[in-house]
């Protein structure tokens, strides 16, 4: 289940791709399928182990087509270790609202980033979050959660402030809002509740089959309950007297 849009954010290939807080590695995946050289990067050893077993697993099977390359590393996103202007593309997924200082992870990607190389940015949604910390103080008060909420416009403009220059937006995942509008109110633990278990069952045979009846549905529904909004932007080119 992909959060970033690749039609709305294009790879090339042989793109050095940095997928960072890549979690269990959906997009690090993604771009090594698109023949991309991916640097997946996670301060969660474990995770960082499984995707380092994947990347093996898919270039065994022959996913990826020649040339593309993955690497898997433990890292710090406070303080990257790349040289600048590393990277044609860095995507961060659902991470920024679990790190205090998120001005110092945006001036790291901006950092790493080459001067014409784009950035993705994904967050949960400020109105479906709002309804989760509404409904469960469990959801977010616990070690490494969620800290803040952003709004669309405040994100925009740290990303400006950063140095970038935002591009495009869109909400996605409205189906899997209310998914976690039940979890909050049964408990985000309790994985018996009858509607917990059955929108679940849903949302698995919605990611395996991908009928057209849901897919519809879910794109006339992410303006309004997208479970996440998306953010594209780019890092512009030195004016040429700076850059000598």
């Amino acid at each position: 289940m992909l959060t970033v849009d690749f039609t709305r954010f294009p790879l090339a290939p042989g793109d050095r791709v940095l997928d960072l807080g890549c979690g269990a590695g959906r997009h690090a995946f993604e771009c090594y399928r698109r023949g991309a050289q991916v640097v997946a990067l996670d301060r969660n050893g474990e995770e960082i182990r499984e995707v380092a077993k994947w990347f093996a697993a898919m270039e065994e099977a022959g996913e990826a087509p020649a040339g593309a390359t993955a690497t898997a590393m433990e890292g710090d996103a406070l303080a990257l270790p790349f040289p600048d202007a590393s990277f044609d593309v860095v995507i961060i997924s659902e991470v920024m609202e679990h790190i205090p200082d998120d001005k110092g992870v945006l001036a790291e990607m901006v950092r790493v980033l080459k001067p014409g190389g784009r950035i993705a940015v994904t967050v949960p949604r400020y109105g479906p979050e709002k309804v989760c910390w509404a409904l469960s103080d469990a959801y977010h008060e616990v070690e490494g959660g969620h800290i803040r909420i952003y709004k669309a416009d405040h994100l925009l403009g740290k990303m400006r402030e950063a140095g970038l220059r935002p591009y495009g937006s869109h909400h996605a995942h409205a189906l899997h809002s209310p998914y976690w509008w039940l979890k909050c109110a049964f408990g985000v633990d309790n994985d018996k509740a009858l509607p917990v278990r059955a929108y679940h069952k849903l949302l698995v045979w919605d990611i395996m089959k991908k009928p057209l009846a849901t897919r519809v549905a879910e794109q006339a529904l992410n303006p309004l309950i997208g479970k996440s909004f998306v953010a594209y932007a780019t890092k512009p080119h030195l004016p040429r007297a700076a850059a000598k």
